[in-house]
């Protein structure tokens, strides 16, 4: 999928749309919870590999979430890392620019799932001067105890998003998806999976970006229903370990696989900000098995395999 150039003008209207969707997360999420996000601008000092600014909100403990990050970084660098450019080896060593709103939310309580998204544009100098950029991003979701009916809104929401954009998007995206969160070392999916897509500029610059538009805007609607109807469930110590258990997973996933954590971490970015998706708790024990025929065996049956949900 060739890259194609970019105006100021159309790179300036996709931050102005990625703060602003930052903002319309981030309070949709304060109204829910009571609580408010703490907002830490950053900016990048004068000398380090990246140059550029960001903004990261987090809520920390939380009636409904126990730690809510999201992020937006736009930042510049002399030198693309190995893991934006293993499908751009024309540009390997480019000087580019990044930007991007990444968020991932771990609810307090297990019957909640764990959410993930993000939407990104990337844009490199290539060997001719010219500027090419395409865009990236997606949601995905990854429940502790399953319901089938939150697993097929989610879906159904991230199809409509993409319908506009022909019909071959969803399910591209979607087995696309099921592949990149996918723990290679335990041959185990992470969630249920959503959307995901990446190097994408094959609709030219509006109609990329107009995707990634689209994919952002459709987050609420595809997560806080779900949260609506799961947030005030009973639950014990039980349904608190396997949730610890399982966010364990989410850790490994990140930390071992996860390109956009490899690009923060490889191109110099911050840290803090990087790593704001882990979770605040997390355990990890020896060959856990569930019991047959429990919910926490379900998830695995019924819920950690590859599925047409919609």
């Amino acid at each position: 999928m060739g890259a194609f150039n970019s105006s100021p003008d159309g790179t300036e209207a996709v931050r102005h749309y990625l703060v602003g969707l930052q903002e319309r997360i981030t309070s949709s999420i304060a109204a829910i919870d009571g609580g408010s996000f703490l907002s830490d601008p950053w900016e990048k000092a004068p000398g380090e590999p990246l140059q550029g600014s960001g903004m990261t909100k987090i809520l920390e403990g939380g009636a409904v979430f126990e730690r809510a990050g999201c992020g937006f970084s736009h930042v510049r660098g002399p030198k693309l890392p190995p893991s934006a450019t293993q499908h751009r080896p024309e540009l390997s060593g480019a000087p580019f620019e990044a930007m991007g709103v990444s968020l991932v939310f771990h609810p307090r309580n297990p019957y909640v799932p764990t959410v993930h998204m993000n939407v990104r544009m990337l844009a490199a100098t290539g060997p001719d001067g010219a500027q090419v950029c395409w865009f990236g991003g997606g949601m995905d979701l990854t429940p502790f105890y399953g319901f089938e009916e939150d697993v097929v809104h989610f879906h159904q929401s991230c199809l409509q998003a993409l319908q506009p954009f022909g019909d071959d998007k969803y399910p591209r995206f979607k087995t696309w998806c099921d592949d990149y969160f996918f723990l290679k070392h335990r041959n185990e999916p992470r969630g249920v999976g959503g959307i995901f897509f990446d190097d994408f500029s094959e609709l030219g610059f509006e109609r990329s970006s107009a995707m990634l538009r689209a994919v952002g805007d459709a987050f609420l609607d595809a997560y806080l229903p779900i949260v609506e109807r799961r947030k005030h469930t009973v639950y014990g110590s039980r349904e608190r370990e396997f949730q610890l258990y399982r966010r364990g997973r989410y850790v490994e996933f990140n930390l071992v696989w996860d390109r956009g954590t490899h690009f923060g971490l490889q191109s110099g970015g911050r840290t803090e900000s990087i790593l704001l998706s882990m979770p605040p708790h997390a355990t990890w024990s020896y060959q856990s098995v569930p019991e047959a025929g429990s919910a926490e065996d379900a998830l695995y049956r019924q819920f950690l395999v590859r599925r047409d949900w919609v």
